[in-house]
């Protein structure tokens, strides 16, 4: 029988984040296309990172949005970012290259 206190609910069955919640969280990451445009930026880059002022242009978005979707990006475990004065720098984290691969050759067929 339930009592209804919370000090009663089983916390066990807690289940760590699998490798199946990360690709799901890769993969909503990467739905957008804004994202995906930053993904695709940043491994063109020729220093292999760029600043965010360096990708409002190409993007035609305002500061704070692109720093959201890198934000997205970077919580996604995709890139990493550097703060350098008041400027933040991203590349991309060198695990996510197989799993980009991946998408796009899926994305192919």
């Amino acid at each position: 029988m339930h009592s209804g206190r919370l000090d009663a609910v089983p916390t066990t069955n807690v289940t760590p984040v699998t490798a199946a919640d990360a690709l799901v969280r890769t993969l909503k990451a990467l739905a957008d296309p804004m994202r995906l445009k930053l993904v695709t930026l940043l491994a063109a880059a020729p220093d292999e990172e760029l600043c965010v002022c360096e990708l409002t242009g190409p993007l035609d978005l305002s500061q704070p949005t692109v720093s959201h979707h890198l934000k997205v990006l970077a919580d996604a475990g995709l890139v990493t970012r550097e703060q350098r004065g008041k400027w933040a720098y991203y590349r991309l984290c060198a695990n996510a290259l197989p799993v980009l691969d991946t998408v796009t050759l899926a994305a192919l067929h």
